[in-house]
């Protein structure tokens, strides 16, 4: 009931019950490269609780990389999210 009002993250889209979508700008060649993170497959529980992601990003157009790594609390909320060599994009900025 209290999540009922909870703001939606502005870089995390919830895709149903089990997968989240983002998109990451590379730092080199501004690449935008989408993803779909699904709770069963690339999230995993961490060892202080909550959940915890870690994704090697190869852009196809120029082969840029980037590392996400997001942080989750238990009701899978990001809590933390960090991009190495890329930036996350809000979600009001994709077209």
């Amino acid at each position: 009931m209290f999540g009922l009002f909870r703001k939606p993250d502005e870089h995390l889209q919830r895709e149903g019950e089990t997968a989240f979508r983002l998109r990451v700008r590379t730092a080199r060649n501004g690449d935008v490269v989408e993803l779909r993170l699904t709770k069963g497959n690339e999230i995993s529980a961490a060892d202080e609780g909550g959940y915890y992601v870690r994704k090697i990003i190869v852009s196809p157009q120029h082969l840029d990389r980037a590392v996400l790594e997001i942080w989750f609390d238990r009701t899978y909320r990001p809590t933390r999210k960090v991009v190495e060599g890329g930036e996350l994009i809000p979600i009001r900025e994709w077209t």
